[in-house]
């Protein structure tokens, strides 16, 4: 699938149910809010709305985002499971974020945005995206970090460690989380730990479409 395709079948999927009276044509809300989440930033993508005449601020375009509500599809059934975790800032905050990436198909299963390390979260991250997806039957590849391989055994997953190779699907996804929050000047400016994960969600979402 082309690229302009797969923005098309993205924008398509964009529910507007929060829009009661709303001036912007409902096309152009849909294609702000995919540019944004396609790495545009709110000034950027409030140019591209002048260009069409609408004039509105970057804060209108942020909750046009948070109202959506979007979020990556459940339901998968991978082979194998990357898993890992990185280190967020969050309002001069340090938090740990958790991905599960499909790495044949590059998708994001699911992320979890949380203020510190342990066995518990870990082990709940584990339990959230048994919920979400066909899991059980697949391998877990995991760096060296004990959280991630103690919820593996404590959830009767099977695991093998793996630095490289098939786990480069979820640095990658790391790599462009990173880049997209350094451009919030290296965090999210103002915002609550909730209203992250929501973007994460919203970024998700974005991603598996666009991959």
């Amino acid at each position: 699938m082309s690229e302009n395709a797969s923005l098309s079948g993205c924008i398509d999927r964009i529910e507007l149910g929060f829009v009661e009276r709303e001036a912007t044509p409902r096309l152009l809300m849909k294609l702000s809010i995919q540019l944004h989440l396609a790495g545009l930033s709110l000034s950027n993508t409030v140019s591209i709305l002048e260009i069409f005449g609408v004039e509105r601020a970057r804060s209108t375009v942020h909750n046009w985002v948070h109202k959506a509500d979007l979020q990556p599809e459940e339901g998968r059934s991978p082979d194998h499971v990357a898993v890992d975790e990185t280190v967020i800032r969050l309002n001069d905050e340090q938090y740990w974020l958790y991905a599960a990436v499909d790495p044949e198909t590059n998708e994001l299963l699911h992320t979890k945005l949380e203020p510190t390390r342990t066995n518990v979260i870990a082990y709940s991250f584990f339990r959230e995206l048994r919920e979400k997806h066909d899991v059980d039957d697949a391998v877990f590849l995991v760096d060296g970090a004990t959280p991630l391989n103690d919820a593996c055994r404590r959830h009767g997953l099977d695991f093998r460690y793996e630095r490289h190779g098939n786990r480069n699907s979820v640095e990658r996804v790391f790599r462009e989380v990173k880049r997209r929050t350094t451009s919030f000047s290296n965090c999210f400016s103002n915002a609550e730990a909730e209203t992250a994960n929501e973007w994460l969600r919203s970024f998700a979402f974005a991603w598996n479409q666009l991959i």
